[in-house]
């Protein structure tokens, strides 16, 4: 108590609410991949490969990473027969129907336009890789995507403690076993941190001739790992992004079997270069998945919470899924009565768009793990709670000490049953929370300076499979 030695009046303010916790943020995405820029803009002699840079927004992204990647393409050209007619120009199938070399850059802007916020973006490299010859020359050679570099920016962003998804969309370049590998030590990570989780593009081994069992069978050959903090998607979707081209690497076949850049077409020939760029303008970019997914899961987080399925959910910017998947195709993808390694659909349905039709995680025959947002709900409840409860360590370990840390947990998780994260009909249904001696720990305990809690939770699950019943009543007489 205050020793007050001079007659007057004094106030003092007590808290009478306990201490609360601080949820933590659920859909931070970590990007990995290759950027146009590698040294920091202020200092060129600094290099930002591998180091994680935050962003809220594509401009800042520019700022940072520079600009996407330029396509060279080849455009045909069918001659055409008929007296006055013009010829007909078309991107070849291996063109039309490609993966750009960098795709980066789109994939967070599509990440933005399908409601993604914050995020964290890890250069690997560049476009371009430099060799200095012995006479002082330099050239320029393309870069080739690698699994290392890929794991570097991997290894960099486990000291984000915000980062909770992990999206590494030009992986899927790589050879099969490379390209899960990654993800498999995605998994590991997210595993050991405990607070982040995976989402895995499934390759797709040819566009021109889809194998949806072969890609699945790859997937599921060399996953591996604890399943329950990742989940797969599948097929590419071909975007409303138009693709980037460089003009003057853009090769035209004039029919006559010479090929004339782009570029030299504009001041040579107006009509063919106008008829070229609209060809060029119809053909829309394709990108794997999950960059998208990221997005609705932002926003299906921020609008409903992170329990609910980030599932039956339009994807923005979307023209097509790249393999059309109807009910008996994705069965085999939903259950994999072998290993449990869910691969989650997307799927067209008139009238609906283009929608995320499955909510599992890769342990899909775990019945505790199955569904992504209970996975998700017990991230961000134990991040949480962790953090909250760190006020307490040096504290004495006393019945006034429990009173405070349960009085705190189950306040926060009252808040969550009340939001409808939670089922049961009561508190005492949704969940648990013990402390104290005899309760969740021994005399022992106390004297080795542990003080444990026990907490359960009852997690609201998805509505995966409706039945209905109906029935015709007769009329009576």
């Amino acid at each position: 108590m205050a020793q007050y030695k001079t007659p007057n009046v004094y106030m003092r303010e007590e808290s009478v609410l306990p201490t609360s916790a601080a949820e933590v943020a659920t859909s931070i995405p970590a990007f990995i991949g290759y950027t146009q820029i590698t040294t920091d803009k202020k200092d060129e002699t600094k290099s930002i490969i591998n180091k994680p840079y935050r962003i809220t927004t594509l401009a800042e992204y520019e700022e940072i990473f520079g600009d996407l990647y330029y396509e060279s393409l080849l455009v045909e050209n069918k001659v055409s027969t008929v007296v006055g007619e013009p010829d007909e120009y078309f991107i070849s199938d291996a063109n039309s129907n490609a993966l750009p070399s960098f795709f980066l850059y789109q994939s967070i802007q599509h990440y933005f336009a399908n409601g993604g916020g914050a995020c964290w973006v890890v250069s690997c490299g560049g476009y371009e890789t430099s060799t200095t010859a012995t006479d002082g020359s330099v050239t320029f050679t393309p870069t080739v995507i690698e699994k290392g570099d890929l794991e570097d920016g991997l290894a960099a962003i486990a000291q984000i403690d915000e980062v909770t998804l992990f999206v590494i969309p030009e992986a899927v370049t790589l050879t099969a076993v490379e390209h899960y590998g990654i993800h498999t030590t995605a998994l590991q990570q997210a595993s050991d941190l405990k607070d982040r989780f995976a989402l895995i593009d499934v390759q797709q081994g040819s566009l021109l001739e889809p194998n949806q069992a072969g890609d699945a069978l790859a997937m599921r050959s060399n996953v591996v790992g604890d399943l329950k903090y990742g989940a797969s998607y599948y097929p590419y979707l071909r975007t409303a992004i138009a693709r980037s081209y460089d003009e003057s690497t853009t090769m035209v076949n004039d029919g006559a079997g010479n090929l004339v850049s782009l570029a030299s077409l504009k001041a040579s020939n107006t009509a063919t270069y106008n008829s070229v760029k609209g060809v060029l303008r119809s053909n829309y970019l394709i990108l794997p998945p999950c960059a998208a997914v990221a997005g609705c899961i932002a926003s299906v987080d921020g609008s409903r919470g992170v329990w609910k399925a980030p599932a039956n959910v339009a994807l923005k910017q979307v023209l097509e899924p790249m393999i059309k998947i109807d009910d008996s195709q994705q069965e085999p993808l939903n259950v994999d009565a072998t290993a449990g390694k869910s691969i989650n659909a997307i799927r067209a349905f008139t009238g609906k768009g283009n929608l995320i039709w499955g909510a599992r995680t890769l342990a899909g025959n775990d019945l505790e793990w199955r569904y992504i947002n209970v996975r998700r709900l017990f991230n961000m409840v134990e991040e949480t709670l962790m953090k909250a409860t760190a006020f307490a360590v040096f504290e004495p370990n006393t019945p006034i000490t429990w009173l405070k840390l349960k009085s705190m947990t189950e306040n926060y998780l009252r808040s969550l049953w009340q939001q409808g994260a939670l089922t049961g009909a009561s508190e005492s249904e949704a969940f648990f929370v013990n402390v104290g001696l005899g309760e969740s720990m021994t005399q022992q305990d106390i004297l080795e300076g542990l003080m444990k809690i026990k907490i359960g939770i009852s997690p609201s699950r998805p509505a995966e499979f409706i039945e209905l019943t109906f029935q015709h009543k007769s009329q009576d007489g």
